[in-house]
C-alpha cells in the first residue's frame, strides 16, 4: 500500500527565527530583525492572518475550495501566500492567496507558508488587484471593477495602470466601459449568459431600460454579437420606423446559432410550453446556469401567466 505523501513546510515559524524577540516591533524594513522575516517565507499561524479588505473578489466557489482543501490535506500548501505586516500589532494581512488561505482553514491546518512584505494600504491594494487582474478565471465585470478601484483608490491614470498591469490602455478602457451597463446586463456577463462582446455592443445605448430590453432580446433569440450590433444600430437610426426592440427584425448572421440544449431540457420543454400556453425560450450559459423567458401578448395574457405562477392550492 502506498503511503500518503508527507506534507512539506516551506519555512520556519516566527518564534524559531526570532526566539524571544518581539516581532510586534517590526513595522518597517529598517526595524531590528526585519531582515529575518521580511522578504522570507515563514510558517505563519492562520489565526494571525486577516483577509484583505481591498480584495476585489468577493465570491469563492465552495466546491473548488473543498477540492483545494483536499489537495492541501494530501500535499500541503505548494505555493506560499503573500502577507504584509500590520503596524503596531502581531497581525498580518493577506495580499494574495486568499483561496489557499481559506482552503487551508478548511483542511484544518494551523499554519501556512507565507512570504512576508512591508506594504502600505495603496501598495497592498495595488498588489491584490494586479494579482487578481492577471488571473485567468475572472469574469469581465470583476476585471473592470478592479481597474476602477485602482483608478479611484490609488489615483492611477489609465496610462499608469497600463504599465502596472501590462495591458494596453485601449483594453483597460474597454473593460471600464462595461460598468456603464445596466445592472441586469452586468449580471448577465458575470453569469456567462452573454459575452463581453455583447456588452460592448449594448454600450452605445444610454438608457438602462433599453439596455435591459436588448439584453432580454439577446437571451430570447440567442443573438450573436454581430446580431446585437445590428439591433443596436437599427434602434439608434432615426430613419427606422420603430424603436420597439421586440419588433425590430434583423437578419441572422452566419455566426448566430442555437446551442444544443441539454437532454433534460429537451425532454421537458414541451410541458413548460403546454403549462404556460406559450413558447418558452431557454438560454444556457457555458457554466450550466440557465434562464427561462416566458412571452406574453397583452396585459391580460401577462395576468394569466401570473395567475399560473402564483396559483395556490385550495
Amino acid at each position: 500500500m502506498t503511503k500518503p505523501l508527507k506534507k512539506q513546510s516551506l519555512g520556519r515559524g516566527i518564534s524559531a527565527i526570532l526566539g524571544n524577540s518581539p516581532e510586534v516591533a517590526i513595522n518597517s524594513i529598517n526595524d531590528k530583525n526585519a531582515d529575518k522575516i521580511v522578504g522570507n517565507i515563514i510558517e505563519l499561524e492562520l489565526d494571525l492572518i486577516e483577509t484583505n479588505p481591498f480584495q476585489p473578489r468577493t465570491s469563492f466557489n465552495e466546491e473548488e475550495l473543498q477540492g483545494l482543501a483536499s489537495s492541501i490535506e494530501e500535499l500541503g500548501v505548494v505555493q506560499p501566500i503573500t502577507v504584509r505586516k500590520l503596524e503596531g500589532a502581531n497581525k498580518y494581512q493577506l495580499i494574495s492567496g486568499e483561496r489557499r488561505f481559506r482552503a487551508s482553514k478548511l483542511a484544518g491546518l494551523k499554519t501556512i507558508p507565507a512570504y512576508i512584505r512591508i506594504a502600505d494600504d495603496n501598495e497592498s491594494l495595488t498588489m491584490a488587484l494586479v494579482e487578481n487582474i492577471q488571473r485567468q478565471d475572472l469574469d469581465p465585470i470583476e476585471i473592470a471593477l478592479s481597474y476602477q478601484q485602482l483608478i479611484e483608490q490609488v489615483n492611477l491614470t489609465q496610462d499608469q495602470m497600463s504599465k502596472r498591469v501590462g495591458k494596453k490602455r485601449s483594453t483597460i478602457t474597454n473593460y471600464l466601459r462595461l460598468l456603464k451597463l445596466a445592472p441586469i446586463v452586468q449580471t448577465g456577463i458575470r453569469d456567462g449568459f452573454i459575452s463581453m462582446g455583447h456588452g460592448r455592443a449594448i454600450i452605445p445605448i444610454e438608457d438602462p431600460e433599453q439596455q435591459a430590453e436588448v439584453y432580454q432580446r439577446i437571451i430570447a433569440d440567442n443573438l450573436s454579437v454581430r446580431d446585437t450590433e445590428e439591433l443596436v444600430r437599427r434602434m439608434q437610426n432615426p430613419e427606422e420606423p420603430t424603436t420597439d426592440v421586440e419588433n425590430i427584425q434583423i437578419p441572422k448572421s452566419n455566426t448566430s446559432h442555437k446551442a444544443a440544449l441539454p437532454t433534460y431540457i429537451q425532454e421537458n420543454i414541451n410541458s413548460f410550453n403546454h403549462f404556460f400556453g406559450a413558447k418558452v425560450a431557454v438560454k444556457i450559459a457555458s457554466n450550466g446556469k440557465g434562464t427561462l423567458s416566458i412571452p406574453f401578448a397583452s396585459e391580460e395574457d401577462f395576468k394569466r401567466i401570473q395567475s399560473l405562477l402564483f396559483k395556490k392550492d385550495e
